[in-house]
């Protein structure tokens, strides 16, 4: 339906798109630079930069916040499904049996209704909760949720801030390295080029993967936010008995092309 929670919606393709161009503006300008896309294959980089960088992030993060920071990033590939309008449709529906046939009629509703936050806002009002209730009730559900969710998002956010720091330790540890074969010059090369790999690793995960699947993690999170408060308005109108064509007016005001 629409931001139910363990769901998800079609593949998102733009992020697709977003990898796969990630992938050949690194590994074609590899090749074009002449360093060819063995330099990127590096055991140790991979140890300091992305190992090093979940450590760091689990010593930053509380479990739960982790947990659910990790079951957020499918989302920018299949994010939740959020068809406003089909919310919409739904209310307005609920609006004119509530209006015909009185709040209790929508009992049934509340069954068939999949996704929680709606179920929830839909029994408060066939419970009779008065519409002021039903939005404060409703607002803080939100707002926890908003919450929750933003602080997943912020664990990829922290990822990207870490990842370059640790390439930098990894381009020195590998200098360090280089610094005891200075008397074998055939190794300097290979093995400075080989430091910076870290670098690399560092600053392309944060700049390609972690900065940007936070930012879509939070637009996601906003989109929700925004359905969750169309739903809330669609639940108070239907239980101050406002008419089912107002309250299409009225919502169809939170979907914006």
């Amino acid at each position: 339906m629409s931001t139910g929670a363990g769901r998800r919606g079609p593949l998102d393709l733009l992020t697709l798109a977003g990898f796969v161009f990630a992938l050949l503006a690194v590994g074609v300008g590899s090749l074009l630079k002449g360093t060819g896309l063995g330099s990127l294959l590096s055991g140790a980089a991979f140890m300091i930069v992305i190992v090093g960088t979940f450590a760091a992030i689990c010593i930053h993060t509380p479990l739960p916040v982790l947990r659910h920071g990790l079951k957020m990033f499918g989302w920018i590939v299949r994010p939740p499904p959020l068809d406003r309008l089909a919310v919409i449709s739904r209310l307005v529906e609920w609006s004119q049996v509530a209006r015909r046939q009185g709040l209790l009629a929508l009992e049934a509703a509340i069954e068939a209704e999949r996704d929680a936050f709606l179920r929830k806002g839909l029994q408060l009002v066939v419970d009779g909760t008065e519409p002021e209730q039903i939005r404060s009730i409703l607002e803080v559900d939100l707002g926890a949720r908003e919450q929750a969710d933003h602080a997943g998002a912020r664990v990829f956010e922290s990822m990207g801030v870490y990842a370059p720091t640790l390439g930098i330790i990894g381009a020195v540890l590998g200098l360090m390295a280089v610094m005891q074969n200075l008397t074998d010059p055939s190794k300097l090369g290979a093995g400075i080029a080989a430091a910076f790999t870290a670098t690399v690793y560092g600053i392309g995960f944060a700049n390609l993967l972690f900065l940007p699947a936070a930012a879509k993690l939070k637009a996601i999170v906003a989109l929700q936010a925004q359905a969750r408060e169309m739903m809330i308005e669609g639940l108070v109108s239907i239980a101050q008995g406002e008419n089912p064509r107002t309250i299409d007016a009225k919502l169809k005001g939170f979907v914006q092309d």
